[in-house]
């Protein structure tokens, strides 16, 4: 009768697991001991047991080089496969920025009224719709403008009349005042010389016998 299979999960008995350990990194070490001799391979073996303790193997050379080795492959493969994700995502960018501005500007071309012989009956309605409605936006947005300029006009058109009748009060007060001036020095000036202007006495006729 053959050996069945054995199903790969935790032991829960912990002396059953420490001994199925043992045995497994036994020839675990011997495996990597026949490839690193058969194949000439440098291997580095590293197990931590669940109780953390440490068992290692390697080849002639020491673990050291090997994981520094493994460390600079390791850093190239990173940078390369780096590199060529970042080139293939801009890639992917230049590809759909392209394809964004060719449709930005065939929908321009299409706006002016050019290349729209290639347009089907229903693109020509939506897109007299599209005109339709920024036509309505821009005359909505006109009305608007032409409607704070007229406010606007109206408020300085009220600030000066305002300002003309101030000035027209003004003259006004300034005139009555200059009038008043006027007539009070001239009542001044009769009644300073009134002294002055007494009737002469009439002469004595010389009387001939």
């Amino acid at each position: 009768m053959g050996r069945g299979r054995v199903q790969l999960k935790r032991i829960e008995n912990k002396i059953n697991r420490q001994v199925t350990f043992s045995k497994r990194r036994t020839g675990l070490l011997k495996k990597a001991h026949e490839i690193s001799v058969l194949c000439d391979a440098e291997v580095a073996l590293i197990v931590f047991s669940y109780k953390g303790k440490l068992f290692e193997y390697s080849t002639d050379s020491c673990m050291e080089k090997i994981l520094e080795r493994y460390e600079r492959y390791s850093y190239a493969e990173r940078q390369l496969t780096a590199d060529l994700n970042s080139q293939e995502n801009w890639t992917l960018e230049y590809n759909r920025l392209k394809a964004k501005v060719e449709l930005l500007q065939r929908n321009l071309r299409h706006y002016m009224g050019e290349d729209i012989d290639s347009l089907s009956l229903k693109e020509l309605q939506n897109l007299e719709q599209q005109l339709e409605t920024a036509l309505k936006h821009i005359r909505t947005r006109k009305n608007q403008l032409m409607y704070e300029s007229i406010s606007e006009l109206q408020k300085k058109e009220k600030a000066i009349q305002e300002q003309n009748s101030m000035l027209a009060k003004q003259i006004k007060e300034n005139e009555k005042a200059v009038a008043q001036q006027a007539l009070w020095e001239q009542h001044n000036h009769g009644t300073n010389m009134s002294p002055f202007l007494l009737p002469q006495p009439p002469l004595p006729c010389p009387n001939i016998g």
